[in-house]
C-alpha cells in the first residue's frame, strides 16, 4: 500500500472534479431529505428538535473534515517514507479512544444534552432531540473514520473511491429514510444518516484492504510505531480545535435563533445548509485535493497567497450565482421545495437569509482554503489559542447581533467572526495583504456581476424567469469580461501537481 501509482492520478483539477462530484451527489441527496422532511413535518417544534441535533452532527462532521485535512500532509510524508499503514493505524486508535466517551455521553445523557441544544425550548423539541441524538452521534463518529480512510487513499493519489463511497452511502441512507420516514417519524432521518456513514466507511476500507493484499503488505506494517495516545490526542485536539470552534459559533447562533420564535431554528438551519452546500462543493473539495501536492512541492508566502486566491475565485463565482437566485426567487423556490409551511413571508425571509449568509460563505471558503495550509507549512501550533480567541469574540458579538438584527444579524455575526479568523491565519502565513486584496477583488467582481445580471431581468420578468435569465446573463458577463483573477485561478489549478 506504500508504492506510488502515478498512472492512476487524475491531476489536481481532475481530482477536484471527482471529489466535488461525490460531494455534490451527497449534498443533493441530503437536500432531497430536507425537502421530504419539510413536506412531511413542516416547520414546527418537531423540526426544531431534529435540527438542534443536526447541529451536533455538523460539529462532529466538521471535526472529521478537519482531521481529514490535517492528517493529509502527515500521511503523504508517511507514504514517502514507506510507513503509511502504521501512521494511519495510529490515528485510527487515537480516534477510537476519543469517540467512545462521545458515544457514551450521547447514550447516557441524551435528555440533558437535548435540553441544552434546543435552548430549553418546547417539550416536543426536547423529546425529538433526545430520540435523535444517539443516532446522530453514531453517524458523526462514522464520518470521523471515513475521513481518515479517505485521507489514506489521498496519500495514494486516489480520490475517486472515497467520493464514490460518500455518494453510495448517501443513496443507501436516502432509500432507508424514504422507506421508514412515515412509519418511524422523524427519527428515521438520523438512522438513515448512520447507515449512510457505515456504507461510506466500508467502501474506502475495502479499497485499502484490496490494495494491501494486492501488494502483499505484511500485517506488521499496520502496527502503530512509536504510538503515544497522549501525544496523538494532543495533536488531533490542536488540529480540530479551530474548525470545531468555527462550528460552535454556528451552534451559538442556532441556539440564539430559537429565541426568535418557533420555527426560527429550522429557517436558520435550512438557510445555512443551502449556503454551506455551495462552500462544500466548491472551496472544500479543491482544498482537500491540493494538500498532498502542496506537501510534496513546498509552500512559501507568495505561493500561499496565490493558492488562496486561485481556489477561492471559483467558489466565490458560485456563491454569487446562489445569492442572485435566492435574492430574486428565494421565497418561491423555498416554498416549492419545502412545502406550504414555508409559503408567504416565511419563504421570502428564508431566501433573504440565504443572501445575507452569502457574506459568511465567502469568508468560509477562504477559511476552507487557508486552514489546510497551516499543516502544510507546519504552523499549526497556535491554532488552539486562535480558537479560544474566536469563541470569546463571537459570543458577545452574536448576542448583540441577535438583539439588533434577528436572524440576519446572526448571519452577519458569523461572517465577521469567520473573517477575523481567516485574517489571523493569513497573517501567520505571511500572506495577509496580497491574499486579502485578491479575495476582495474576487468578491467585488462576483457581486457586481451578480447585481447587474439578476437585477436587470427582474425589471421586466417574474421571479422564476428573472432568476433563470440572471444565471445565463451572469455566466455571459463573466465569459465576456474574462476577469484576470479568474483566468489566473484556472491556470493555477491546471499547473498544480
Amino acid at each position: 500500500m506504500e508504492t506510488p501509482a502515478p498512472s492512476r492520478r487524475l491531476g489536481t483539477l481532475g481530482s477536484g472534479v471527482a471529489t466535488a462530484a461525490g460531494l455534490a451527489v451527497q449534498t443533493a441527496l441530503a437536500a432531497i431529505v430536507a425537502v421530504v422532511a419539510g413536506h412531511e413535518f413542516g416547520r414546527s417544534a418537531v423540526t426544531d428538535g431534529f435540527n438542534a441535533t443536526y447541529g451536533v452532527f455538523i460539529v462532529v462532521s466538521f471535526a472529521a473534515a478537519a482531521i481529514r485535512v490535517a492528517v493529509m500532509p502527515a500521511l503523504a510524508r508517511a507514504r514517502q517514507e514507506h510507513r503509511l499503514g502504521s501512521e494511519a493505524a495510529a490515528y485510527g486508535l487515537t480516534m477510537t479512544g476519543l469517540s467512545l466517551p462521545l458515544l457514551v455521553l450521547a447514550l447516557s445523557a441524551a435528555g440533558p444534552v437535548a435540553w441544552l441544544i434546543t435552548g430549553a425550548g418546547p417539550a416536543t423539541a426536547r423529546d425529538v432531540a433526545a430520540d435523535a441524538l444517539p443516532w446522530m452521534v453514531v453517524a458523526a463518529v462514522l464520518q470521523l473514520f471515513t475521513g481518515l480512510a479517505a485521507s489514506s487513499l489521498a496519500a495514494l493519489d486516489n480520490y475517486a473511491i472515497a467520493a464514490a463511497g460518500y455518494a453510495l452511502g448517501s443513496a443507501v441512507g436516502l432509500a432507508y429514510i424514504l422507506l421508514r420516514m412515515h412509519p418511524d417519524g422523524i427519527v428515521a432521518l438520523p438512522r438513515g444518516m448512520a447507515l449512510n456513514g457505515a456504507v461510506a466507511l466500508l467502501i474506502p476500507l475495502l479499497a485499502l484492504t484490496l490494495r494491501a493484499r494486492a501488494e502483499r503488505m505484511p500485517a506488521g506494517a499496520i502496527r502503530p510505531a512509536q504510538f503515544s495516545f497522549r501525544a496523538r490526542t494532543a495533536e488531533i485536539a490542536n488540529c480540530v480545535s479551530l474548525p470545531l470552534v468555527m462550528q460552535f459559533i454556528y451552534l451559538i447562533c442556532l441556539a440564539l435563533a430559537a429565541r426568535q420564535g418557533v420555527g426560527a431554528q429550522t429557517s436558520f438551519n435550512y438557510a445555512y445548509l443551502i449556503v454551506a452546500a455551495v462552500v462544500t462543493i466548491t472551496g472544500s473539495s479543491l482544498s482537500l485535493v491540493s494538500s498532498v501536492p502542496l506537501t510534496r512541492s513546498g509552500l512559501d508566502a507568495a505561493r500561499t497567497a496565490r493558492h488562496v486566491i486561485a481556489l477561492s475565485w471559483l467558489a466565490v463565482i458560485a456563491i454569487g450565482a446562489c445569492a442572485g437566485v435566492f435574492g430574486l426567487a428565494g421565497g418561491r423556490v423555498v416554498r416549492a421545495l419545502l412545502g406550504s409551511a414555508y409559503g408567504a413571508d416565511i419563504g421570502s425571509q428564508l431566501g433573504l437569509l440565504v443572501v445575507v449568509l452569502s457574506l459568511w460563505a465567502i469568508t468560509s471558503v477562504a477559511f476552507s482554503v487557508t486552514f489546510p495550509l497551516m499543516f502544510v507549512a507546519g504552523k499549526s501550533r497556535r491554532l488552539s489559542l486562535l480558537a479560544i480567541a474566536a469563541l470569546l469574540v463571537h459570543l458577545p458579538l452574536a448576542l448583540a447581533a441577535a438583539a439588533l438584527g434577528g436572524l440576519r444579524g446572526l448571519a452577519i455575526a458569523l461572517a465577521l467572526t469567520t473573517a477575523l479568523v481567516v485574517a489571523a491565519l493569513l497573517f501567520e502565513l505571511r500572506a495577509l495583504r496580497p491574499a486579502s486584496r485578491g479575495l476582495g477583488i474576487a468578491a467585488l467582481t462576483a457581486g457586481a456581476a451578480a447585481a447587474v445580471a439578476f437585477i436587470l431581468p427582474r425589471l421586466v420578468l417574474g421571479p422564476f424567469s428573472a432568476a433563470a435569465a440572471g444565471c445565463v446573463l451572469y455566466a455571459g458577463l463573466l465569459l465576456a469580461a474574462r476577469p484576470k483573477g479568474l483566468i489566473e485561478a484556472w491556470r493555477y489549478l491546471h499547473q498544480l501537481a
